[in-house]
């Protein structure tokens, strides 16, 4: 175990990915350890998303708020609307849950240790065992997609996920040193990110080349199995999109629980099987004949596209009206900026 975990560290020495919030090697070895603000930003953000669409959002991030107590102080919507465009908007709620804990009872610094970074919001096994590892350098085993997936390949283990998800953590468990513990951490989750990818993956040059039992019984790209998804229903709705004659857009503040909570968008029915016509503010509504669509972790929706002009002084029964220079499109979430395209050509033709 000990000769494969330092054949990784071996070929990461030298093939390290650069990423802004990661420390090199060589600093490591001089005993420079990464920020766990940094460590812990990424690591939420990198939660199911790539990155590449990551790298610019961390910039931006700790560009405006360099430090924990900088982002516990932020207003939510700027932070909201800062992470829009990023998916999985719970976790820019949590965000800012976490970072007023460690600012409120752990004086604006991350705990160590797994088990104490588990108790803050937002944070599960794979990110404790990140910031631990990675930002303290203590031996915590990380257990990302990428680190599954070499797992399974490396020991040939074909129980199907999610169940083989307790013996692939023993596994790697298993290979996980008392020393470079951070270094190692991320040096395999570039192997899978890099070599031991979904599909082709790298055999040839891989550092696990020999001892890899799903290369000698050629099942790697069949590695590793998953139980079958269930077919992901589909949800309807209807969204408002409303100018007013001076220019200023209807938005609302959705509710913090559910999808898109705490976002920033455009009116909305209900989104199911049948949805009722819900209009914000009385208006001559237009039926733009397209619908925007998305998919959710769960589900697909399909948001058929209602506009109206309005005259300043309408009041709206729900929302609120944005001057045009307040008003940024690119503040919106992926679905409403989608909104946003489809309903500006039917706005402008009016």
């Amino acid at each position: 175990m000990r000769d494969l975990s330092r054949e990784l560290l071996d070929w990461y020495d030298v093939h390290a990915r650069a990423m802004p919030w990661r420390v090199s090697p060589e600093d490591r070895k001089a005993g420079v350890l990464a920020d766990p603000y940094s460590v812990w930003l990424s690591e939420v953000m990198l939660q199911q998303t790539t990155v590449a669409a990551v790298r610019d959002y961390w910039l931006r991030f700790t560009g405006i708020w360099p430090t924990v107590s900088d982002l516990a102080a932020a207003e939510d919507a700027e932070v909201m609307a800062a992470w829009a465009g990023l998916g999985y908007y719970a976790r820019a709620r949590n965000l800012l849950k976490c970072a007023r804990v460690v600012v409120a009872d752990h004086g604006g610094k991350f705990p160590s240790d797994h088990d104490t970074l588990l108790t803050l919001p937002g944070i599960g096994p794979y990110t404790a065992a990140a910031v631990a590892a990675i930002a303290f350098d203590r031996p915590a085993t990380v257990l990302d997609g990428n680190v599954e997936r070499v797992m399974a390949r490396l020991y040939e283990e074909h129980t199907p996920l999610p169940a083989a998800k307790p013996l692939l953590m023993a596994r790697a468990r298993a290979l996980t040193p008392d020393q470079r513990a951070g270094d190692y951490a991320q040096a395999v989750m570039d192997l899978g990110a890099t070599i031991c990818t979904p599909k082709s993956p790298a055999c040839g040059i891989c550092p696990w080349r020999a001892p890899c039992a799903a290369r000698v019984a050629g099942t790697a790209s069949d590695l590793p199995r998953k139980t079958p998804k269930k077919k992901v229903p589909t949800r309807r709705g209807i969204a408002y999109v409303v100018r007013r004659d001076d220019g200023a857009w209807l938005v609302e503040t959705r509710p913090d629980k559910g999808m898109l909570g705490g976002m920033q968008g455009f009116p909305t029915s209900d989104w199911g099987d049948d949805p009722r016509h819900d209009p914000p503010v009385e208006a001559g509504w237009t039926d733009t004949g397209v619908e925007a669509r998305h998919t959710f972790t769960h589900f697909h929706l399909h948001l058929a596209i209602r506009t109206a002009v309005v005259r300043e002084g309408a009041m709206p029964r729900r929302g609120r009206f944005v001057p045009p220079a307040d008003f940024s499109p690119a503040a919106l979430p992926t679905l409403f900026r989608k909104v946003f395209d489809l309903a500006s050509a039917t706005l402008r033709h009016d």
